[in-house]
């Protein structure tokens, strides 16, 4: 694993760094991101996931990596490699379309048809400091080819909850695809969410990465799930769905 300049956490860092695993054996951990804590990097100064793994550094100065990323306000399921060679297998695998990412979301309402796929290709843009993505033509230039499914799991006349699952993984996807049929999320100010829902505030960003499906370096699959956070089970709930 990179080895990096080891942070020093504090107690109460690292307990809340480790009340966040949903599962571990000694090749992965599977953790449950909340909404506004940042995968990597970003301009905000402040402690990201991947440096509250510092929580699980070893004695040789290593600790586990990020295998992949969720956009900052989305919650959810994160897949970390252990070791070096699990780092390696779960890379190839994600390359190899190996990994099953389902997602739920929140719209104001129900898309028509109920469920279907989402054929339509992505290309980054940068507006100022900000990247964006936008759905442009197949043959455009820097088009990325991009296809999400969904699927209604409640709906009534307040909005609906939907399942989501990319085919492929471009930055934003499940966002763009959305606002492309008309159904942008709700509390997606980017890409023209609404703010209000069911005669509330929006609290962020209402999609939530549910459930993670991926071969296990010892050889079978394993799927994991997170539990619904009680923002976005709330605002479910306040709406009847």
């Amino acid at each position: 694993m990179t080895k990096r300049q080891p942070l020093d956490l504090t107690p109460e860092e690292v307990a809340y760094m480790r009340s966040l695993v949903l599962f571990q054996d000694s090749h992965v951990m599977v953790v449950n991101k909340p909404s506004g804590l940042s995968s990597q990097g970003g301009r905000i100064q402040a402690h990201t996931l991947d440096d509250l793994l510092w929580a699980f550094k070893r004695s040789n100065g290593k600790r586990p990596e990020l295998v992949h990323r969720l956009d900052r306000d989305t919650s959810g399921v994160i897949l970390i490699a252990k070791t070096k060679p699990a780092a390696s297998f779960l890379g190839k695998a994600m390359q190899d379309r190996k990994f099953q990412k389902t997602y739920r979301a929140i719209i104001s309402s129900a898309p028509e048809p109920k469920q279907g796929m989402i054929d339509a290709a992505l290309r980054r843009e940068e507006i100022g400091r900000e990247a964006y993505m936008r759905v442009v033509p197949a043959d455009a230039e820097g088009a990325q080819a991009s296809q999400s499914r969904y699927r209604t799991l409640a709906a009534n006349e307040e909005g609906a909850v939907v399942e989501l699952e990319p085919l492929t993984g471009r930055m934003h996807q499940l966002r763009v695809h959305m606002a492309h049929i008309g159904r942008p999320l709700v509390g997606d100010v980017r890409y023209g969410g609404a703010l209000t829902f069911a005669g509330r505030g929006a609290p962020r960003l209402m999609l939530h990465a549910a459930k993670l499906t991926f071969p296990h370096p010892e050889g079978e699959r394993m799927t994991v799930e997170a539990p619904e956070p009680k923002d976005f089970a709330d605002l479910r709930a306040v709406a009847g769905l």
